[in-house]
């Protein structure tokens, strides 16, 4: 490998975005879209948790982020079943990104970024949801589904569920 394309390789600034994204929805979109001014890439990472009862199995979620992010060379999504920051160390990523809807969610996030820092060293990066987005959560969304509701303003642009 030609040694500027190693170095540039060497100091690209990788994070990845975990979560279970069932489904993944505008707000979720729009973190990763503004993270891209801060990263030349971002893995998002599909989390398994076997506790939680999902509706959408992973194939469909890899199938709507890959559907939104379809022109974003700079976006990746991936499906893991291990704890973040090893997902994380796995791609070689630097930076843990999250989006902070309510004050709520900000005490938790606080919690699992230090943790991850502690063992890690991995830094978490986090970006306030835009106004317009913070009542949309997955859980709402499936809720909408579940009776039978239009969600297309809920998703981002190009997805078809």
């Amino acid at each position: 490998m030609n040694l500027e394309i190693q170095a540039k390789k060497d100091f690209m600034k990788r994070a990845i975005f975990p979560g279970t994204f069932d489904p993944f929805t505008i707000g979720h979109y729009s973190i990763v879209k503004r993270g891209l001014a801060l990263f030349d890439e971002i893995i998002i990472g599909i989390g398994v948790n076997q506790l939680k009862k999902t509706l959408f199995d992973e194939s469909k979620r890899l199938d709507i982020i890959n559907q939104a992010f379809a022109d974003e060379p700079r976006v990746k999504a991936m499906v893991y079943n291990n704890l973040t920051i090893d997902f994380a160390k796995s791609v070689d990523a630097q930076f843990i990104l999250r989006g902070l809807r309510t004050v709520a969610d900000f005490e938790y996030e606080r919690t699992i970024g230090d943790t991850n820092r502690i063992l890690s060293g991995i830094e978490t990066v986090i970006l306030f949801t835009e106004s317009a987005y913070a009542h949309i959560s997955s859980t709402v969304t499936r809720d909408l589904i579940s009776y039978g509701k239009d969600i297309s303003a809920f998703l981002p642009p190009n997805v078809k569920l």
